[in-house]
């Protein structure tokens, strides 16, 4: 072999090695990465919210102003897997105008493996019932970063 055909394999062997050394960095900084999904209204609260791979919760914030009255907001999955894998995963009793929710996993539970995880296909379900309708507005945001 002529010695620039051993020049060409080695700067071919030398690029895929710093492809393969980019590609593992953006794989150990996607776990920290928080996707905020969002939506808003004024209407009852029913939103199904997730990714299109494996994912865990970080967090849920919701903001209520007008009107007045509180009513339960309730967090869940709802499993690809089917209705019988479905859970409630916690309740805040009284969110409303002037009770914002501000639901944050510590950094123990965020940790992987977290208990906060759930799989491809799967959502967080975000319902409540709004006891002013038309009145009360609301914008809520749900973080959820990949899972390994």
């Amino acid at each position: 072999m002529p010695t620039g055909a051993y020049e060409i394999l080695a700067s071919a062997r030398e690029g895929l090695t710093r492809q393969e050394e980019e590609i593992s960095a953006v794989r150990s900084r996607q776990p920290l990465a928080v996707f905020t999904k969002t939506a808003t209204g004024n209407g009852d609260i029913d939103n199904a919210l997730g990714l299109d791979r494996k994912f865990r919760l970080v967090f849920v914030r919701c903001h209520f102003a007008g009107g007045s009255g509180k009513a339960p907001l309730t967090v869940s999955v709802d499993s690809a897997a089917g209705a019988e894998y479905d859970a409630r995963l916690f309740t805040i009793a009284k969110a409303g105008a002037g009770r914002d929710v501000n639901f944050r996993l510590s950094a123990e539970e965020s940790a992987e493996p977290s208990p906060w995880t759930f799989q491809a296909g799967d959502a967080v379900r975000v319902q409540w019932s709004n006891p002013d309708a038309g009145n009360i507005i609301w914008g809520l945001e749900v973080g959820l970063a990949i899972a390994t």
